[in-house]
């Protein structure tokens, strides 16, 4: 990676470091270490994460936080709109950071699990404001389509 884009994805989180503390401020809560630690974990992750890979993760590396503080930091980077949550169908959510995602939408293989990403396509235009209207407060959107992989469809 280049040094400018190291610099500008640096700058990047430390916006969402910035925005995770004001948005505890407001709720009455502190950046506390083991939020630190949660936060940067997750920053440092790529794709999409499970609240039980964090937990894994912080084991492997004696990372002392324990599973209450992961949990609850994920809450809290999701309501703060540092992350957010996906199900993909299964019993566990999956997270994704979203200081470097373009909007982007998920479809899966019910069969291999594979997942494909595509972008948005400005669907928030028409469901933002009947939503808002209904006075509920949106943190974040997105889709999901189930079916069949190219490789699936053809064995």
């Amino acid at each position: 990676m280049s040094h400018m884009k190291s610099r500008v994805i640096g700058s990047k989180i430390e916006a969402e470091e910035e925005k995770f503390a004001d948005y505890l401020k407001r709720v009455g809560l502190k950046l506390s270490s083991g939020r630190t630690k949660v936060f940067k974990i997750v920053m440092d992750s790529h794709g999409h994460f499970a609240a039980e890979e964090i937990v894994k993760f912080c084991k492997q590396k004696n990372t002392k936080v324990s599973r209450a503080t992961i949990y609850r930091s994920l809450h809290e980077m999701l309501e703060a709109g540092i992350i957010r949550e996906t199900a993909f169908g299964e019993k566990h959510h999956h997270f994704e950071h979203m200081y470097d995602e373009k909007p982007h939408h998920h479809a899966r293989c019910v069969r291999c699990s594979k997942i494909i990403e595509f972008p948005d396509m400005k669907e928030d235009q028409v469901y933002v404001p009947f939503l808002e209207k209904q006075g509920f407060k949106i943190l974040g959107h997105e889709m999901h389509f189930y079916g069949l992989c190219r490789n699936c469809r053809d064995s």
